[in-house]
């Protein structure tokens, strides 16, 4: 079942001054189902907070429409089933972190008891059980980033939509907050969230969609965006002569000499005859591998297109 389903959804905002149609999203047709973790990339700007304040009825679109549980996006049933972290979230300096937590449960119709068992056991979760009684105003950016997802999960949401969750987290942090969305893809959760940590997405994503300049350019299943393809390889041999160096280099392969191992990259089509020329002058091979390409590839390509446009 999709959770979430966008047909041809755009979104214009216009500038201050002259007036003029800017255009956000444009066309956006997007389908999340239930228990998926979606990546949603792109530079700043491209669209992606925008979009959230679109799923969420924070604005309205210019044009298109929003389905949330096959059903109309701005009815209050179907926010109270959805959980949301923004880029900078707004916290009341003055209360504890158990207080807000308690506030926003409250906000949500728990009952005391009720919040007395959430609260506690989302600061386990996120790993501030032993601050829960400092105030706010005192807490670093990525203890706010902490209580900022505890907060977004105070209603055990069934959709969780975060906006750049790793910001200001240390790498220790990101492991964690990671942890935490598989642990709640693992109980069902449907998660979309944004970053520009490209590492932190292919680790724990099933699917992403890189917005570029408010469309939507690449969405698929990781696997299929970084299906292999092959320009050159890469090897490495050990105790090269200098004559085979020379013919390396009139070959026009360039060489990194690192002790006894020598490394260079060498086009598809010549590969393997070059591997066999050099095996038959006494090199010992070390490794031969190709490159996979990586997402970081695919962000920056798309990225400089966008900007050609």
């Amino acid at each position: 079942m999709a959770v979430i389903q966008t047909r041809n959804l755009s979104k214009q905002f216009r500038t201050s001054f002259t007036l003029r149609k800017v255009a956000a999203v444009s066309n956006l047709n997007l389908e999340i189902d239930r228990g998926e973790i979606f990546g949603y990339l792109g530079p700043n700007g491209a669209g992606k907070t925008t979009t959230f304040k679109l799923l969420l009825g924070l604005i309205r679109p210019s044009a298109g429409h929003i389905l949330l549980w096959d059903k109309e996006h701005r009815s209050v049933p179907q926010k109270s089933k959805i959980g949301f972290l923004p880029e900078s979230p707004y916290f009341y300096n003055y209360l504890t972190a158990k207080e807000y937590l308690f506030f926003s449960g409250r906000l949500f119709g728990l009952s005391h008891r009720e919040c007395t068992q959430k609260v506690q056991a989302l600061f386990d979760l996120v790993g501030l059980a032993d601050h829960q009684n400092k105030l706010i105003k005192h807490y670093s950016k990525g203890m706010l980033q902490r209580i900022g997802l505890a907060q977004a999960l105070i209603n055990d949401p069934e959709l969780l939509i975060l906006d750049e969750p790793m910001s200001g987290l240390d790498p220790l942090g990101r492991k964690e907050v990671r942890d935490i969305i598989l642990h709640l893809k693992d109980k069902g959760k449907t998660i979309i969230f944004s970053t520009h940590i490209l590492s932190d997405v292919e680790t724990v994503c099933d699917r992403v969609g890189l917005l570029i300049n408010g469309r939507l350019k690449d969405c698929g299943l990781l696997e299929d965006l970084l299906a292999p393809k092959i320009k050159s390889y890469e090897m490495c041999l050990k105790d090269l002569s200098q004559e085979t160096l020379l013919y390396l280099d009139n070959m026009q392969i360039e060489v990194l000499q690192r002790g006894s191992e020598s490394f260079f990259a060498v086009q598809e089509k010549h590969a393997h005859s070059v591997l066999a020329a050099l095996l038959k002058k006494g090199g010992t091979l070390i490794s031969f591998t190709a490159p996979k390409e990586a997402l970081e590839d695919i962000y920056l390509a798309e990225i400089r297109a966008g900007k050609n446009v």
